[in-house]
């Protein structure tokens, strides 16, 4: 059995990290899947998939800080001329999935996690699909 929904994420900064947690839940469980896995993909080569903790936002500060001191907003240190280079190697560093298990019809993250859409060249109208699987 597969459930496929698509989310629509319009987003407001140019780098933020957004919590998808609650929408992705609500996707398992319109799914009726008890037990198998959870697929969450973004399809944009700017924006990627991650978890993290979602208790303190200093960690989502954090990571989007230590992501540009990487990979900074610097033109001159890249070839793609579009000016965005730096949101493509962000992304790719991060990727654009994760899975996750699903048990009893929810998603098995633990106590301090949270599924996150990386936003690294906004603001922009995303999509994420998520893919339930049992």
């Amino acid at each position: 059995m597969f459930h496929t929904q698509t989310l629509e994420l319009p987003t407001t900064k140019k780098q933020e990290m957004i919590d998808i947690t609650k929408r992705v839940r609500a996707v398992v469980s319109a799914s009726n899947v008890q037990n198998g896995l959870c697929s969450v993909f973004c399809g944009h080569t700017t924006g990627a998939i991650t978890i993290n903790e979602n208790t303190d936002p200093d960690v989502q500060t954090d990571i989007l800080n230590a992501l540009e001191r990487a990979v900074p907003h610097n033109e001159k240190y890249y070839k793609h001329e579009e000016g965005n280079a730096h949101a493509h190697a962000k992304a790719a560093v991060i990727g654009f999935s994760e899975t996750v298990p699903v048990q009893g019809g929810k998603l098995m993250l633990g106590t301090w996690q949270a599924i996150f859409f990386c936003e690294f060249d906004g603001p922009r109208n995303r999509k994420v699909t998520v893919t339930v699987m049992g």
